[in-house]
């Protein structure tokens, strides 16, 4: 799987073939473009480093900052004034995108520093980014979990130098920029340096070594050197005042000579980034090819966790790479909280859990079970220490930038792994959810039932039925009785004469797109519709059956040509987090044959190989791991321990889920061309038992075994009948319990 992985994938405008079928009828508002970097990381690590242009996205892409439609282009070729550290992964515009630490190779006179050169060569692979500069420097980074290892490859030059700006941060493009408010910086000895940044309330710490220590080591400030100085201290920098300064080193350079730098970083002082460092690379003076041969073990077997089988090298490059970006956030940094003194769990980069919670966190959970406990203790810790579970979470004091997104969505997470068994403290985490039920937007929920925006309300309602789930597993009777109305609150939110939610203001979407969300009592809110042919009606008319093909916006769009696309209340095809799960709402309505066209139409049409083959943008992986769920033939209902069977876009795949195998056969699979027909699933059998309905279990999913799946050119009967479980059906009657175990 490694080898199938291009970083490169998703940092580029949207360029894929023109849509067929189905997917032209769908428009996509949001920005056209992955907002990905190619730049070395480690699975779930806290580091990441890649070259910098000081563009959007991430600091290494070449357009400004747009919220709608295609992103202006500022650079017409890759260009790089360095390499930092810490990047999004795929983020919106949310500004901040750190790039810390900047390293710049020179062969030109410091007062040059921040020229853009341009890159002559770039490659990458997962742990791994190399580029030559035009001025003939071969680039090489690697990152272990809280470390970076550079390599530099220099020609024949007089002075050449490695220069480290310690002030930088954020974007060159407006309002883009990052200043630290305290820094401090200590040439300790040739070749070892070490300091702090404060940015964003959140201290910094790197320690950094050289091994060319013949070199001349240097300290500067605003452009000029200070030869024999060894302390830089700033207690208090504004952005009028700030001047950067930083660290060099300096010396002369044969052909093909090699320097490198190693980078040790912590969030809790300089000696446990020395700490970190030599726990990453060890002691030693060399350690660049050690590193990344370790970075890339660690990736291999990670992205071995699943495997397909396809004849198309284009396809197993995108699985792959959808797979690596689901792998990539959030940054778990053990022992690494700024804020608070104990150890343990601590995690940043959880942007955001809107974008993560149906899709990236479980497919964590699926393949890393311990790592998700450990993301879920790191929630509760946050929770504990700042009063609320975070709905976004970075590198930056305070947890609830994001509030306006959605509420309650950590239940969301912790509803799984409870479900699961999985070992956490759950009375300890249940005074914490419920305690969050009660702030910021749920205090009106509890006053008058509906809360507006009017996706509020059915966060809260959801998130008092996962924490009735927490609530039942400890046994607290009390607790569950108290939730149950509230739980049922999820009807407030809709207009039983439309059949769509009230009207209201919408984060990112409109009524439509937040409508079909799958909520825990399905039939209930089919009922609400008008039944089965009402709510497949509202459903086909959202996802364009019959419709006209669209145009999709340009490079700033209108005001007007925007309000046209929004009044067609379609879906937007995955460019809209909201969208991701409607279109396994069919199968609630006993229409999986119409789940299968709509999955079929966005796998084949809206992911790609090239540096344009995202539809939009990937947002922590919350988009690649949707392509994970869709082909496998599985999607998680995320809270409800539930995964829902569909036709695999694989003639065979298979999942190693928490320490168990999962195989997923077909048979009467044909491979799928572009504009091809659908598959749909005739009949299923799990362990060779038939199962006629549609979903499993998360206990059977994790507990593995061999599911096999009959697929046709047409629709079968299979999915007709039983339905996915609702809150008032949860407990099958005996003639549903068809197949499979308990």
């Amino acid at each position: 799987m490694i080898e199938r992985v291009d970083p490169f994938i998703g940092t580029a405008v949207t360029s894929l073939p023109t849509p067929t079928g189905l997917a032209a009828t769908w428009w996509w508002p949001k920005p056209q473009v992955g907002n990905t970097h190619p730049g070395a990381t480690y699975p779930l690590g806290m580091v990441s480093a890649c070259a910098y242009s000081g563009g959007y996205p991430t600091g290494y892409g070449g357009y400004d900052l747009v919220t709608e439609g295609v992103p202006t282009l500022i650079q017409d070729r890759q260009l790089a004034s360095g390499f930092t550290h810490f990047q999004q992964s795929g983020t919106g515009a949310i500004r901040k995108y750190y790039n810390y630490f900047r390293v710049t190779p020179m062969l030109q006179p410091l007062d040059e520093l921040g020229a853009l050169w341009e890159i002559e060569q770039e490659s990458a692979e997962p742990g791994w980014y190399a580029a030559t500069l035009a001025s003939g420097i071969r680039c090489e980074v690697t990152v272990g979990p809280k470390s970076a290892v550079h390599r530099y490859t220099f020609p024949r030059h007089r002075d050449a130098q490695l220069v480290i700006d310690f002030s930088l941060g954020g974007l060159t493009i407006p309002h883009g920029r990052t200043v630290p408010l305290r820094a401090r910086l200590h040439a300790i000895a040739p070749g070892v340096a070490q300091g702090e940044i404060v940015v964003e309330g959140a201290p910094l710490a790197v320690h950094v070594e050289c091994d060319s220590t013949s070199w001349r080591q240097m300290l500067w400030y605003d452009g000029r050197l200070m030869p024999g100085g060894t302390r830089l201290d700033f207690d208090y920098i504004r952005p009028t005042t700030l001047r950067p300064f930083g660290l060099m080193w300096a010396g002369p350079t044969e052909p093909g000579q090699v320097v490198e730098l190693r980078f040790g970083f912590s969030l809790r002082g300089v000696d446990q980034a020395r700490e970190n460092l030599y726990q990453d690379c060890g002691p030693g003076p060399s350690s660049f090819e050690s590193r990344r041969a370790a970075t890339a073990a660690t990736w291999r077997e990670k992205l071995g966790a699943i495997s397909v089988e396809s004849p198309s090298p284009d396809r197993q490059t995108v699985f792959s790479t959808a797979l690596y970006h689901s792998l990539i956030k959030p940054c778990m940094a053990p022992d690494e909280s700024p804020f608070w003194p104990t150890g343990g769990p601590f995690a940043f980069d959880i942007a955001t859990m809107w974008d993560i919670y149906r899709t990236q966190l479980p497919l964590l959970t699926a393949l890393m079970p311990d790592r998700a406990v450990e993301l879920a203790q790191a929630l509760l810790r946050i929770a504990e220490e700042e009063g609320n579970l975070p709905i976004g979470y970075r590198m930056a004091r305070g947890a609830d930038h994001f509030f306006r997104q959605a509420s309650a969505l950590v239940q969301t997470f912790l509803a799984d792994l409870c479900q699961l068994g999985l070992d956490v403290d759950w009375e300890w985490a249940l005074v914490h959810m419920h305690t969050d039920l009660r702030r910021m937007y749920g205090e009106d929920f509890l006053l008058r039932g509906e809360v507006h925006p009017i996706s509020h309300t059915l966060d809260l309602a959801f998130g008092y039925w996962c924490t009735s789930k927490i609530a039942e597993h400890v046994g607290d009777r009390a607790l569950v009785a108290e939730f149950a109305p509230l739980a049922a609150g999820w009807e407030n939110a809709f207009d039983p004469g439309t059949g769509l939610l009230k009207e209201s203001t919408f984060y990112e979407g409109g009524k439509w797109n937040y409508s079909f969300r799958l909520v825990h009592d399905m039939a209930a809110r089919i009922a609400l519709a008008g039944g089965d042919e009402a709510f497949v009606g509202l459903l086909d008319e959202f996802f364009g059956f019959g419709a006209e093909a669209v145009t999709q916006p340009g490079v700033r769009p209108g005001l007007e040509e925007m309000a046209r696309g929004y009044a067609l209340n379609r879906f937007e095809g995955l460019n809209n987090e909201a969208d991701m799960e409607a279109a396994w709402g069919y199968q609630y309505a006993g229409r999986p044959d119409r789940t299968a066209d709509v999955v079929h139409a966005v796998v084949h049409n809206q992911f790609g190989t090239g540096r344009g083959g995202l539809p939009g943008n990937d947002d922590s992986g919350g988009l690649s791991s949707w392509y994970v769920w869709a082909t496998l033939g599985l999607f998680p209902v995320a809270g409800q321990s539930l995964f829902l069977i569909n036709a695999p876009a694989w003639r065979e795949s298979r999942i190693e889920v928490g320490g168990s195998a999962m195989t997923i056969e077909t048979s009467g699979f044909v491979e799928p061309e572009p504009g091809g027909p659908a598959q749909y699933v005739q009949s299923v059998q799990l362990d060779g038992v038939p199962l006629a309905r549609t979903w499993l279990t998360g206990t059977e999913l994790h507990r593995g075994g061999r599911l096999l799946i009959e697929l046709g050119a047409v629709p079968g009967r299979w999915g007709n009948e039983i339905r996915p479980p609702s809150d008032s059906t949860s407990v099958l009657p005996p003639q549903q319990r068809t197949g499979g175990r308990p």
